[in-house]
């Protein structure tokens, strides 16, 4: 369904390991936002949540929200550090077009 880079997991296992509690992992899902109309939401998972399909990516649990799954079949997850930004970044076949700032996206 989705990939995710070495330097994605790296970044998840760097938060993962700040956070006071341990969580079970992450979870993927899509928020209407934006003047494009969607946006990628990453949450940490302390309960799973039924319906959630789980993939074990290495020692990463990545949970994805049902109601996303159609959005992301097929999409990278990665992470980059630039001078000026850094953040999770989406490769998604399925996307149609983004809002100017990149923010938000439309399939």
């Amino acid at each position: 369904m989705i990939t995710v880079t070495q330097s994605a997991l790296n970044q998840i296992r760097k938060l993962i390991s700040d956070r006071k509690t341990k969580p079970l992992g992450i979870r993927l899902g899509i928020n209407t936002k934006g003047c494009s109309g969607l946006s990628y939401n990453l949450q940490y998972v302390d309960e799973k949540i039924e319906g959630d399909e789980t993939l074990k990516i290495e020692d990463i649990n990545v949970y994805v929200d049902p109601k996303a799954t159609l959005f992301l079949i097929g999409t990278q997850m990665d992470y980059e550090e630039g001078e000026l930004e850094s953040g999770f970044k989406f490769l998604n076949p399925n996307e149609k077009g983004r809002c100017g700032c990149g923010e938000s996206f439309h399939v």
